[in-house]
């Protein structure tokens, strides 16, 4: 999945205003939550090369962690 199409879709599913970008640190997310990271598990396992694992998740500190994650 492109960087661009990442960000939007972790937007969407964290319902989040504001712009997202790798940079960014998860715990200055508020919408960075308990439901975002189930969420979140669900909905990128799909577009990933190996599944998920909810360990990788919380060891993220980044969103470009997240997005390490799909491979």
């Amino acid at each position: 999945m492109e960087e661009g199409k990442f960000l939007e879709k972790l937007a969407d599913i964290l319902d989040c205003d504001e712009e997202l970008t790798l940079d960014m640190k998860l715990d200055g997310i508020d919408e960075w939550d308990s439901l975002g990271i189930i969420t979140f598990l669900a909905e990128m396992e799909k577009y990933a090369a190996s599944q998920i694992k909810a360990a990788d998740i919380k060891a993220a500190e980044k969103v470009s962690d997240l997005y390490a994650l799909l491979g």
